[in-house]
């Protein structure tokens, strides 16, 4: 017999304050520090990119476009290198989708960890459809950084102190968060409106991690971020036209999000939100990789010239790592497809030792079935370094360890090579910002033939 709960209180709550403080934020349009905004110009610019490289792959290509075909219209938002013009939601999708193909945008890393700029998914295809819709200009490329410097923050504040990943979910419910509250801003919502869109997201509840984890990797994971900032430009709408809210989807005894996903445990901001998180994201400027394992493919990269050419001789190689790393890319076994090998830190330092190199190709079958990369792997011993741990959970170093030493049969070793920031680490800024704006060109000129090319870089000096 189930328990008698007793009667429920019917008088409808106050808007839980998580909602209430992320309304107010995203209504006040700070444009943000200096240094935010000149990040959110860069980021920009690199996510345009690497959704752009994406197109390349027909894996990427298959999901794009209409979900009905010939379901496209002339007012709709366009997506960028593609002819289409969709409705906001499936043009969101399909940005979303190409941004975060080759997992080469930008990441933060916290408590969850996730990738900020997926949501310029639903910024971009809200702010293109509304300049569409008008016959002058509706938002300059200043609203969309502001936009950005929110969804960023609202985002990144919220993986702070909550680590969705160890209940199971997955990071891409923050995105479906961040864009809802900013693209029902961008559509002119109030603040009642954009907390019942909010609460509409909270109550969404969060996708499984199961697609990114042994045995079930595969290339959902690839699309996850699209579909998240889809539902938030979804949300933002149904909200425009009345659609009601609830306002302890969050905090409700039972039934809230804290109890059903959580464990009970209240969702809360650690720090006030401002522009902490552009300020401090991380790029990937050198390798699509995962982020846990940038610092560990520097260090193969590194390693590379001292041992390519005594392969066979190699007895070990020590890989120290974070906790996350371990927890989330530590792979032994068969790897069953680019979604796999993506996030294995294995197969992440074996390529740059065998090859000096590690590119979105190395994932690739033609690649992957080189039988020294598993060779390499079976030698390999990933372990915690608990400073690096540490390290990476302070907010003044924010850093993402990993240190490689590789061991001979006949006794000798390596020198113990460490990197505690990768190039686009907010420490390395100066250092990164010329590698960033390669990498920009590089993609562009991937796909674009070279007068276009100069055209769009013409543009974005």
């Amino acid at each position: 017999m189930t328990a008698f709960l007793g009667t429920r209180e019917s008088l409808r709550p106050s808007a839980d304050k998580l909602f209430v403080d992320i309304a107010e934020y995203v209504l006040a349009r700070e444009p943000g520090s200096a240094e935010a905004r000149t990040t959110a110009f860069h980021c920009l610019l690199d996510t345009l990119g690497c959704g752009i490289l994406a197109l390349n792959y027909p894996a990427c290509r298959s999901v794009l476009g209409p979900l009905v075909p010939g379901a496209d219209f002339a007012g709709g938002a366009r997506v960028p290198g593609t002819a289409f013009k969709l409705d906001p939601v499936t043009a969101a999708f399909n940005i979303g989708a190409m941004i975060r193909w080759l997992d080469f945008n930008d990441t933060w890393l916290a408590a969850e960890w996730g990738h900020p700029s997926d949501n310029l998914g639903g910024i971009l295809a809200v702010a293109d459809y509304l300049d569409r819709q008008e016959e002058e200009p509706a938002l300059a490329v200043g609203d969309v950084l502001t936009a950005m410097i929110q969804a960023h923050e609202i985002q990144g504040v919220l993986a702070l102190n909550h680590a969705f990943n160890r209940v199971g979910l997955d990071h891409v419910l923050l995105v479906r968060i961040a864009t809802t509250a900013v693209v029902t801003r961008m559509l002119g919502g109030t603040r009642e409106q954009i907390t019942d869109a909010v609460s509409n997201a909270w109550i969404d509840g969060g996708a499984l991690r199961t697609y990114r984890h042994a045995p079930n990797t595969g290339s959902r994971k690839s699309w996850a971020a699209g579909d998240a900032t889809s539902r938030g430009v979804r949300l933002a709408l149904m909200t425009l036209r009345g659609e009601m809210g609830y306002p302890s989807a969050l905090s409700a005894q039972t039934w809230g999000f804290q109890d059903v996903l959580f464990d009970g445990t209240a969702i809360e901001l650690e720090r006030p939100l401002g522009s902490y998180v552009m300020e401090n994201i991380l790029f990937k400027l050198s390798f699509p990789a995962e982020f846990h394992a940038q610092t560990a493919v520097e260090a193969a990269m590194t390693l590379h010239p001292e041992v390519s050419d005594r392969l066979d001789a190699i007895a070990e190689i020590e890989i120290e790592t974070q906790e996350a790393g371990v927890r989330i890319i530590d792979k032994s076994g068969p790897l069953a497809n680019p979604a796999d090998r993506d996030h294995c830190i294995q197969y992440m330092v074996a390529v740059p030792l065998i090859f000096g190199r590690l590119t979105a190709d190395d994932y690739e079958e033609d690649i992957a079935q080189d039988p020294r990369i598993d060779a390499l792997r079976e030698k390999m011993i990933v372990r915690e370094n608990r400073q690096f741990s540490a390290d990476y959970l302070d907010p003044d170093k924010r850093a993402i360890g990993n240190a490689i030493t590789i061991r001979f049969e006949d006794g000798t070793s390596t020198d113990r090579v460490a990197v505690d920031y990768p190039i686009g680490h907010q420490r390395r800024r100066a250092e990164g910002i010329p590698v960033l704006r390669e990498k920009f060109e590089r993609n562009l000129r991937s796909y674009y033939g070279g007068d276009q090319t100069d055209t769009i870089l013409a543009a974005c000096s």
